[in-house]
Parts: C-alpha cells; sequence; structure tokens
C-alpha cells in the first residue's frame, strides 16, 4: 500500500467508515453499493426504508487518495444496484446515472424506490436498462433521457405478498432471460406454513415462477462465459441455481450453512456474486466465501470451493486499486430496539483477494432433505463435499419398516456417480456415517430405496 493510505486497523479505515446522521430517525447506514469508476471509487448507503427510518446517508465518493466526500446529488434512500452499461459508457449507481468525467444526473422518480437491482434490457440492450425496487416494482429506464416506465407489479405478477413481507434482493440478464430474486422467508416459511421467497424469470413475454424460495442474488459474466447462478436457502441448506444455455436447463446444487444467522430475509443483505479478479468469481452465500468458476463445462459446475467463514453482514465488494474492497452494515439502531446501538455506522474493508483465506476455516452443516417427502430411487440434489474437514452424514426417516439408503460421491465433479455406501436405517431410526480422515469428492448425494418422510444432513468441521 502506498504513503497515501490512511490508518487502518486489519484492513478496516476508520475515517471512511459510514455514518448517518445522529436523529432522529435514525436507523442502519449499511453500504449497498461499491463500484470503481473511472479512478474513483463510488460507495453508496442505504437506511432501512426509505427516507423516514433514517437521514445522512447516501453517495459518497473515495478518490484515488483515499480522500471521501459526499457527493451534492446524494439523496436518503434504500438502494444495492450497481452496474455499469457498457453501450453508453456510463454508471448506474442507486438513482444516480454517471458518466465518464463524472457528471451525476439523478432519476427523481426513483428516489423513493428502494433500488435493488440493474439489468440489462432483453430487446433494447443499447438504450434501455430494467430497474427493480425490493417491493416488486420492476421498471425500464432509459439511460439517455432518464425517461422511466413501469412495467410490473412483481407482487401481482408472481403472487408474491405485498408491502412488508416481499424482499425482492436482486436481477440479471443473460441468454435471453430476465432473473428476479425475492429472498422473503420468516419463521412461517421454516415451519412449512408458506413459501413466500420466490426465484422467477422473463422471457420478454412470460413470466415463470422456477421457485418458491428465498433468493438472493443472481449474476454470471452473461455471453462471456455459460451460466447464470442465483444464491438462495431452505431449511436444510444453502442453495445454488446455475442454468446452463447448452441445454436449456437450470440444476440445483446444495451447498453447506456456515450460521443459521443468516435464516432470515433482513440477515440476507446482500450477498453477492461478482467478478473481483481477472474471469473468476467470489461468492458471499450464508456466512461463507467461495471462489466461483463462469464456466459450466457439460452443462455442470466445475469450480466451486468454500474459502472461509465470517460472520459479517456484506452489502458490496469489489476490486480496485489491486485491492479488495468490502462494504459491510456493521450495526443498526433497530428502530430503538437495539439499546446496545446508538450510533449506527458501517465500514469499508481494505484488503486482497488471498486475505479472505485467513478468515474462519471452511465449515458448515446442510443437506439435501430435513424431514422432506422422499420419493423411491429419486436421488437428491448433489450437495458440496470438496474442501471441507472433517464430515458426518446424519440419516433418519419416518416409515414403519427399515429403509435402505445408497450414499453416491461424484469425485470428479462432473455428474458421474458411484456408491459409496449402503445404509440401512431401522425403521423410524437414525443412523449416522463418519466419513474416514481425508476422504473428499466434489459432490455427494443420497437416494431411498423406499417413499419415506426422510432427513440427510452433513456437519462438516
Amino acid at each position: 500500500m502506498n504513503s497515501t493510505f490512511p490508518a487502518h486497523f486489519s484492513g478496516v479505515v476508520p475515517s471512511l467508515a459510514q455514518i448517518a446522521d445522529f436523529g432522529p430517525p435514525r436507523s442502519e447506514v449499511g453500504i449497498g453499493c461499491l463500484m470503481p469508476w473511472n479512478g474513483k471509487l463510488y460507495v453508496l448507503n442505504y437506511v432501512s426504508h426509505r427516507k423516514e427510518t433514517g437521514t445522512g446517508t447516501g453517495l459518497r465518493i473515495i478518490e484515488g487518495d483515499f480522500t471521501m466526500t459526499k457527493h451534492p446529488a446524494a439523496v436518503d434512500g434504500t438502494y444495492a444496484n450497481r452496474f455499469i452499461h457498457h453501450p453508453s459508457n456510463q454508471l448506474i449507481i442507486g438513482p444516480h446515472i454517471i458518466d465518464a468525467q463524472h457528471h451525476v444526473r439523478t432519476v427523481r422518480e426513483l428516489t423513493e424506490i428502494r433500488l435493488c437491482g440493474t439489468a440489462y434490457h432483453l430487446t433494447d440492450r443499447d438504450n434501455l436498462v430494467y430497474m427493480l425496487g425490493m417491493e416488486g416494482e420492476l421498471f425500464e429506464l432509459n439511460v439517455h433521457t432518464l425517461a422511466v416506465k413501469k412495467l410490473f407489479d412483481l407482487t401481482r405478477e408472481l403472487g408474491t405478498p405485498g408491502e412488508g413481507s416481499c424482499h425482492f434482493k436482486d436481477c440479471y440478464s443473460a441468454f435471453g432471460k430476465l432473473i428476479i430474486a425475492n429472498n422473503d422467508y420468516a419463521e412461517g416459511d421454516f415451519l412449512g406454513q408458506r413459501r413466500e421467497g420466490t426465484l422467477a424469470e422473463y422471457d420478454g413475454k412470460t413470466w415463470r415462477v422456477l421457485e418458491r424460495k428465498p433468493f438472493v442474488a443472481t449474476s454470471g459474466l452473461g455471453q462471456f462465459a455459460n451460466a447464470i447462478f442465483a444464491s438462495g436457502w431452505d431449511r436444510a441448506s444453502a442453495i445454488l441455481k446455475v442454468f446452463t444455455p447448452g441445454d436449456n436447463a437450470w440444476r440445483t446444487y446444495r451447498l453447506p450453512k456456515a450460521s443459521h444467522c443468516f435464516d432470515h430475509k433482513w440477515a440476507t443483505e446482500w450477498p453477492r456474486i461478482r467478478s473481483v479478479e481477472h474471469e473468476r468469481l467470489l461468492m458471499d452465500h450464508h456466512g461463507m466465501f467461495y471462489e466461483l468458476s463462469p464456466w459450466a463445462y457439460g452443462n455442470r459446475i466445475w469450480g466451486i470451493r468454500p474459502i472461509s467463514t465470517h460472520l459479517w453482514v456484506h452489502g458490496d465488494f469489489c476490486s480496485w486499486k489491486g485491492l479488495l474492497v468490502i462494504g459491510s452494515d456493521n450495526c443498526s439502531h433497530d428502530g430503538g430496539q437495539n439499546t446496545c446501538c446508538a450510533e449506527p455506522q458501517s465500514g469499508l474493508w481494505f484488503g486482497k483477494t488471498d486475505d479472505l483465506w485467513k478468515l474462519g476455516k471452511p465449515q458448515g452443516w446442510g443437506g439435501p432433505w430435513w424431514e422432506d417427502a422422499v420419493k423411491k430411487n429419486e436421488p437428491s440434489d448433489p450437495y458440496l463435499m470438496t474442501g471441507f474437514d472433517k464430515k458426518t452424514l446424519h440419516l433418519s426417516h419416518k416409515n414403519n419398516r427399515e429403509v435402505t439408503f445408497d450414499v453416491e460421491v461424484d469425485f470428479l465433479g462432473c455428474g458421474d456417480w458411484h456408491i459409496y455406501q449402503q445404509i440401512k436405517v431401522p425403521a423410524n431410526g437414525y443412523v449416522p456415517l463418519v466419513f474416514p480422515d481425508g476422504f473428499s469428492a466434489h459432490w455427494v448425494r443420497v437416494t431411498a430405496q423406499d417413499d419415506c418422510v426422510a432427513t440427510a444432513q452433513l456437519h462438516y468441521t
């Protein structure tokens, strides 16, 4: 780091902390967007819910000498969208459109929308983008004239609950599809009383719901690579869904949860899938960082590996000046419910991608089933196995007779499955399987030889 880099503590720079007005009202001041743009680093933070929950947030700019100023165009709001529109050479961050000379224009019609995603338009890429709001508002924005057209109320289009419940988080377009993620999830979802999260796609004519589960991020490298990724979860595990244009299909992969602290829609803001090094992706998912290849050879994921665990709530991360920059959401007044927090604030961390390996060791739990109705001879979703240490599988079922389970591994990572062991579980019984030290494979899955209500959970420690 050069001599102009300010004082820091383990990479956190106090002078660059994002601090809102003391209030009232006062709320969180999360860092929703980080975007390098022509020599500067743009930082956009957010309050909980539009202007009524806090003031003093908005657009800030960090110069090349690491000094920070608040831009005169800054407005209070809840924003987490950032996007480079290459045809017009403009940065879109929150409701702001910024050209290469750093002239800022603000789309006034969108300042009151809790903007969470921006994506290329499916039919007019050069002039239009999609703008998604957290309450399910989907707009069309002309990046030249700033004309705004509302296209859909997705709470009606997709049958999701309205204001106060739905929690749209991200959007992405590629291969003729617009992907929408909504991470609504609370105790009712855990108990199976409702299913309100949503992953959906739009082909320019028709909407199609892919999953009724909470999803938080969707991304990829577009036509440059050959996959679309979407991260979410259910009570059984974290989830990574992957679309491959080679066979025009979505597949579901399951990953460990590093913490149950992320099992609520408010607690998953805003894990990202972003390119931070050349031609590779970094994924923050349910308390764990992963490296992720944008390529899907043979329509299968080949390059996914856990890096480390953490408890941070990361709003965004990016590469700038050869550094990895992470913006957080450190503490919130929570409308007065958090009596140990008087001053909401959030910090910026500067380091290198490889520094992430120094964080908590990859470990977690989850699996393909949690008291799920399982069909005879239907394999479970693949569950990630590589990159973890001690491994134990817990198997149980609710059936009045003995059930045999096939435990299969894909050690190549290409969908080539082999039976590792067959386990007989007695009626309404439970059997653990401790894998030997050093054993690993890319993926593991389980198949029941009878219909039953089964649980298959793996603990990696």
